[in-house]
């Protein structure tokens, strides 16, 4: 299938073909003893995923694991499709995430509210999965994926109160779900994920500290694909952090509303981004991460750590 491509070490990335597009969400299926794949992508994406498994020879019975980083609908939305079509299959995701797979109701209303319409072409209906088959990580779990290789997850907020890295024994490739932004293949574009309600600056860096500790080999950036430079783009992605938090600060400490510092954010960071010079690509990287969600949880962090001056008019 041309939507998978070979990582080596068992390892195969999985284009989810997010809402039809390409290089927009992977998931990582881990072969050997007990199969692993660590991203569902959305609901939408979850034949196109269940389809890539079977033709790496997985069954519906072979599935031993499902692993989200986190429970946002791009990353954990087809969980339980996935959960269905693999009826073996444990489901491992942090555990403040755990009740919002078990009944979705809440998460999906507030889906909606932010996406709308929009909601069912990009990401879908998540579905319920039984309690019985989710098994809640704390700070750190292990997941074993057979003859001694394990997937260690560590807890990794900033982004997401749910959020976990996830590095392999054998391997060292750690799966850093949205802790360390997006990443676009094409041009080595790297841009800062902090949507609402959970960023937090601080917080955000201690993730990507704690990443640099782990000292992995490779990063396999859940948007997207696989990155060798390990420290140079954890130091990358914490710059990105800060040149996005210091604008937004400005923009709130001049009273701008959230589409004023949208436009501020975008005309200050133009000439960081190789993508935004061609419009295809520009279209891409707004769908991987929008400047409008980012800058709207950098103003939600500031709301509850600076008090807000009067919006001008």
């Amino acid at each position: 299938m041309d939507n998978i491509t070979a990582l080596g070490g068992d390892v195969y990335e999985i284009d989810t073909k997010m809402a039809g597009h390409s290089g927009i969400t992977a998931g990582y299926l881990i072969l050997g003893d007990r199969p692993c794949l660590v991203e569902t992508g959305t609901a939408t994406s979850a034949p196109t995923v269940r389809d890539a498994i079977a033709s790496l020879g997985v069954g519906p019975g072979d599935l031993a694991t499902v692993v989200v980083t986190h429970i946002h609908l791009d990353h954990a939305g087809g969980v339980g499709d996935i959960a269905r079509a693999f009826p073996n299959a444990q489901v491992v995701v942090h555990e403040k995430g755990a009740r919002h797979l078990v009944d979705p109701s809440r998460l999906m209303a507030s889906a909606r509210m932010v996406w709308g319409d929009r909601l069912d072409t990009l990401f879908g209906e998540l579905s319920p999965t039984e309690a019985e088959r989710i098994v809640a990580l704390g700070d750190t779990g292990a997941i074993d994926l057979g003859n001694g290789r394990k997937l260690i997850s560590h807890y990794s907020p900033g982004h997401a109160k749910h959020h976990v890295g996830l590095i392999d024994s054998a391997t060292g490739d750690l799966y850093v779900g949205d802790a360390a932004g997006v990443y676009l293949p094409q041009t080595g574009d790297l841009r800062p994920a902090s949507p609402p309600p959970d960023f937090d600056l601080q917080t955000a860096l201690d993730s990507l500290t704690l990443f640099r500790d782990l000292q992995p080999q490779r990063l396999l950036f859940s948007h997207y694909g696989p990155v060798d430079a390990v420290q140079e783009t954890l130091e990358r992605s914490a710059e990105e952090l800060r040149v996005w938090v210091d604008l937004t600060r400005q923009a709130h400490s001049e009273g701008m509303d959230l589409d004023h510092a949208v436009a501020m954010v975008r005309e200050r960071t133009r000439e960081r981004y190789a993508a935004l010079k061609d419009e295809a690509t520009a279209r891409q990287f707004e769908l991987l991460s929008p400047a409008e969600s980012n800058v709207a949880g950098i103003l939600h962090w500031l709301g509850k750590t600076s008090p807000r001056p009067q919006q001008k008019d």
